[in-house]
């Protein structure tokens, strides 16, 4: 039989062969189809189509139903329905409120097998900032707008000795060798430039026997070869910088008022009279009014940080400028100029026992225009000497220089604008192996400041492997010393 016509379900089965569904009268009886034949029931044939649907689409939901229930959102259920004020509701239309429980699951539903490319991703960012994280912290510091390092120069004098004419032994090597691995490793720490200068190169120095001078001329270089830098700080070859932690900023050039101060009679060991005596010859002219103005008159001078240009520390026998700060400034260019004027070298070399050094502290005393812009620090913020130099160190009192009252005979060298000796307590910045050369080792003296520095700022893995070890070897010493008493 043909289908010429649409399916239909009547008495008699229907029209298509082999689809004939019995039918059940009220007595029991069923009809086959056309063709006389029951072998198709419209059960047997609903649950076939049934099993037709079920491998063509539910079945695909029941082999992958665990993971599409795991890829599904979670909600409250299973005794977290308490977390709403309205169980009945459970919170629908409000924002859930994440706790602190709960981080820890949030934190696992992001790393979960569906967002795992994301977490690699944060992984490997983490993994590249944290090898690169010393070139970031570089630029970050040394950028002028954020960190400013940029804008000091360390100038370091590569040579030992002072003389261009001396060759230098093992020792002197070795002193060159740890004070430019320092001094790199602190400038790599904040991004600071260092400029590092051959004085052996410098022959026009030798033959006026005017190796001190250079430090002159060195400079005026530096800011040629630096224009974009403020402040250059000049370092003998004899120091170490103890603490690599402290940057320039915070230990000193962020609060100026604070760590320096102008007056020379706070601390004043060359008797330098301030102000300065008139030259009129007028006795009855008032006082320095001849040719001062209020502001050279002034100890303080103007009182403003930031015409300081010239910070200079004091020993014990006046000026030091093994460690010392200058800035870029008018007034700089014209002290640098008189400073290495050679008439002003010619006329009083031969008196000058500390040659520039005594040729500043003659400026500073004979030219007025030159205090108000010089500034004074306490040496053991950038310039601390060892034991035996300036005499010899007593330590620090129980509660530092803070507990220091007069008459408690304490000598002024350890406190104060007046410390001079380095106090490991107290963790000086940059300690100087200033006259080491003279009656000391200066070699010893590097080592000792350089292992001391290295166990002062170990990291918290070093300082527990230190700790272990420690108490292993002291542990094996009561054991031996036990079985030492049981043999006895």
């Amino acid at each position: 039989m043909s289908l010429d016509r649409s399916p239909s379900r009547e008495r008699g089965g229907w029209s298509s062969p082999g689809l004939t569904t019995p039918f059940e009268e009220a007595n029991g009886k069923s009809y086959g189809g056309l063709d006389g034949k029951q072998d198709v029931s419209w059960a047997k044939a609903r649950a076939n189509s049934a099993r037709v649907q079920d491998s063509q689409g539910q079945g695909f939901i029941s082999r992958h139903y665990r993971r599409l229930s795991e890829s599904l959102p979670h909600f409250a259920h299973g005794g977290q329905e308490d977390r709403f004020a309205e169980k009945e509701k459970l919170g629908r239309g409000r924002a859930s409120r994440t706790s602190f429980k709960e981080l820890p699951r949030r934190l696992g539903l992001l790393l979960s097998r569906r967002r795992k490319p994301v977490a690699v991703f944060v992984l490997m960012l983490l993994a590249v900032f944290a090898w690169f994280q010393k070139p970031i912290s570089y630029w970050y510091r040394r950028t002028s707008v954020l960190g400013g390092g940029s804008k000091f120069v360390i100038i370091l004098a590569a040579n030992q000795g002072g003389g261009v004419m001396e060759w230098k032994g093992a020792r002197e090597w070795a002193i060159e060798r740890d004070s430019v691995k320092n001094k790199k490793r602190y400038v790599s720490e904040w991004g600071y430039e260092l400029d590092i200068v051959d004085m052996s190169t410098k022959k026009r120095y030798a033959h006026e026997w005017r190796e001190s001078w250079e430090k002159v001329d060195v400079i005026r270089n530096a800011m040629r070869k630096y224009p974009n830098a403020e402040w250059f700080w000049w370092l003998d070859l004899n120091t170490f910088v103890m603490e690599p932690t402290y940057s320039l900023q915070s230990h000193i050039f962020n609060h100026l008022d604070r760590t320096t101060y102008r007056d020379i009679n706070v601390y004043n060991p060359l008797h330098i009279q301030h102000p300065p005596n008139g030259t009129s010859g007028d006795p009855n002219a008032p006082q320095y009014a001849n040719y001062l103005d209020p502001e050279c008159l002034s100890a303080e001078g103007d009182g403003d940080p930031n015409s300081i240009n010239l910070i200079i520390p004091q020993d014990c026998g006046g000026f030091n400028l093994g460690s010392f700060f200058v800035r870029r400034s008018a007034w700089t260019d014209r002290l640098l100029d008189i400073w290495w004027d050679p008439v002003f070298y010619e006329q009083k070399h031969m008196e000058w026992e500390h040659k520039e050094q005594d040729a500043l502290e003659y400026i500073y005393t004979n030219q007025p225009w030159v205090r108000p812009h010089v500034a004074f620090i306490s040496q053991r913020l950038v310039n601390a000497f060892p034991n035996g130099a300036c005499g010899d160190d007593r330590g620090l009192p129980d509660g530092g220089c803070a507990a220091v009252r007069p008459g408690d005979g304490l000598d002024p060298k350890e406190c104060g604008v007046q410390g001079i000796h380095y106090q490991e307590r107290a963790r000086d910045f940059v300690v100087n192996m200033a006259g080491c050369e003279w009656g000391r080792d200066c070699w010893g003296e590097m080592y000792n400041f350089r292992q001391l520095s290295n166990r002062l700022n170990r990291s918290r893995w070093e300082r527990f492997k230190d700790w272990w070890g420690d108490s292993m070897e002291k542990s094996k010493a009561e054991s031996e010393q036990q079985q030492q008493q049981q043999q006895g």
